[in-house]
């Protein structure tokens, strides 16, 4: 019987290395820098959905987002590859980051494309893609950890009046991202018809009634 994929001790973790890995640093779409200092008016959040490809896609199209980039977050080894992190031995999410301006883009807006464009009940798989680096995660700085957390409390609630069990995203903060290599970044723009295994339940996120 094949073992459950499951996070590891950190001592049973790569050590990884201290050499980051080089990018190209423009966006391929939108000609934006996603490597910092980023412009001061502009906020980041780090969204797991399984495979990085699609999730980034769905960020860069939104009016209000600076850039995007895929990486690697949430887990212990010191910048991984690729190869590293689908080994199941780095703790990492595949996440898109996601660099945007709050005065043009709500957060909630953001939160939507998140909770709709995936299932995030799957605990550490999403669709056919299976292991803990394809889980549902939201990575964000303590300023927003309120918001992101009522946001999975109202989803949860629909999920439950929909059928649907309980939500597995994990939800933490200041976590840094690790770039992906290269030919990782905006994928999709690269390879219209590469592979995307992304899919939501069916269920639209609606954002809790402000007081």
């Amino acid at each position: 019987m094949t073992q459950s994929p499951r996070i590891l001790p950190a001592e049973a973790c790569l050590p990884g290395r201290d050499e980051r890995i080089a990018v190209p640093g423009q966006h391929a779409l939108l000609g934006t820098s996603y490597l910092p200092p980023f412009p001061p008016a502009t906020a980041q959040i780090l969204f797991g959905m399984g495979c990085f490809w699609g999730a980034e896609r769905l960020f860069w199209r939104l009016d209000g987002v600076h850039s995007t980039a895929a990486g690697y977050a949430g887990g212990i080894t010191k910048n991984p590859s690729y190869a590293e992190v689908c080994s199941g031995r780095t703790n990492h999410a595949e996440v898109a980051l996601v660099i945007y301006a709050p005065n043009q883009i709500a957060l909630q807006t953001l939160l939507e494309v998140f909770w709709g464009g995936h299932d995030p009940t799957q605990g550490m798989r999403q669709g056919n893609d299976r292991g803990t680096q394809y889980r549902s995660a939201i990575y964000c700085p303590p300023t927003a950890l309120a918001e992101v957390e009522r946001s999975r409390a109202q989803y949860q609630q629909q999920l439950t009046v929909a059928g649907h069990g309980p939500i597995t995203t994990e939800i933490k903060t200041d976590q840094p991202l690790y770039y992906a290599e290269a030919h990782h970044q905006q994928y999709l723009h690269h390879n219209p018809n590469g592979y995307c295994g992304l899919g939501g339940c069916g269920v639209p996120y609606q954002a809790p009634a402000t007081s």
